[in-house]
């Protein structure tokens, strides 16, 4: 399940990230830049935060026998 691996979750906190930007991106070139940029401003405890949560998503991935979950 996507849900138990924290880095499908960093992947969506970058894409919300970069599509929130107040000047889109033009090409693909600043989209990489938009990507690396937002990368890097993901603080350590956001990430800390998403491996405490793991306990938690375990859990609900386990009540929902495998299903949907609101992670």
């Amino acid at each position: 399940s996507p849900d138990l691996n924290p880095i499908e979750h960093v992947w969506d906190l970058l894409g919300r990230r970069v599509r929130a930007r107040a000047i889109p991106h033009r090409n693909v070139r600043e989209l990489a830049g938009a990507l690396v940029e937002g990368y890097g401003n993901i603080s350590q405890q956001e990430l800390a935060n998403l491996v405490q949560s793991m306990r938690r998503r375990c859990t609900a991935v386990l009540s929902a026998a495998g299903g949907h979950t609101r992670y």
